[in-house]
């Protein structure tokens, strides 16, 4: 009986918020997509984050976590996937994922060859392909998973404490996941370098789950591949040539 009314509210759910689960699967089959046609090209592109793992069966995991995690914070309307209007609004802190990126590369030009090594980017014009994938994935594994966890975890503790408050912890939190993340490999880099570093991911982190608070999934998603742009895709060309 439990298991017949879990799925009938699962029903519910998925009917409630029709528009909101095809975006979601339509940005998922985008991803996959753009990874089958990397892994056609070039079956190695996906090996350093994936390891030994088959990148279709990696992403299918992930788009799995994904599609639990959203479905539990669409339940409880905390968060969206898209609203109507929500890129128009969004879009002019695009400049401020820019203005982070900026930052990355200013400490990558200061460190030069003792810092990122020269082969961390994709290359245009597998890069076009490979961050659109690797983004939408991050965003899932970085930002809505965690939250998921971690809302489930306080509101189930702190059941006196406000939803905002709750919200507020969860954000503080979150963006160390990424921070220690892209840290741990930096430990040669100067110290001035990593405090910057850390620093800005953070904020940048921070940035992306405040937009996803007040926008949505879409926003947060842009955000991230404006941020990519700068970073991996422009700059992961152009310093190869200045920096090697």
């Amino acid at each position: 009986m439990r298991k017949m009314a879990i799925m009938t509210k699962i029903k519910e759910l998925i009917s409630n918020e029709r528009l909101q689960y095809l975006i979601f699967i339509g940005l998922s089959i985008g991803a996959i997509g753009l990874t089958g046609i990397l892994y056609f090209f070039n079956a190695l592109v996906f090996q350093p984050y994936t390891g030994g793992i088959n990148p279709f069966v990696a992403a299918a995991f992930v788009i799995v976590l994904g599609f639990i995690s959203v479905s539990f914070l669409l339940s409880r309307g905390w968060f969206a996937i898209y609203k109507k209007g929500s890129l128009k609004g969004s879009s002019r802190f695009l400049g401020l994922a820019v203005l982070f990126a900026s930052i990355t590369v200013l400490i990558d030009f200061n460190v030069g060859h003792v810092g990122f090594p020269a082969d961390m980017n994709v290359l245009f014009p597998k890069s076009l392909l490979f961050y659109p994938a690797m983004g939408f994935f991050a965003e899932i594994l970085f930002h809505v998973v965690p939250l998921t966890i971690l809302l489930i975890s306080l509101t189930s503790i702190l059941k006196k404490v406000s939803h905002k408050k709750i919200i507020w912890i969860c954000f503080s939190i979150i963006p160390l996941v990424e921070v220690v993340y892209q840290v741990m490999p930096m430990s040669h880099f100067p110290l001035w370098a990593i405090v910057v570093f850390s620093l800005n991911l953070f904020l940048f982190e921070l940035s992306q789950l405040l937009i996803f608070k007040k926008y949505d999934f879409v926003s947060m998603y842009s955000f991230r591949l404006a941020y990519y742009l700068v970073w991996h895709i422009v700059w992961g060309y152009l310093r190869l040539k200045i920096l090697f």
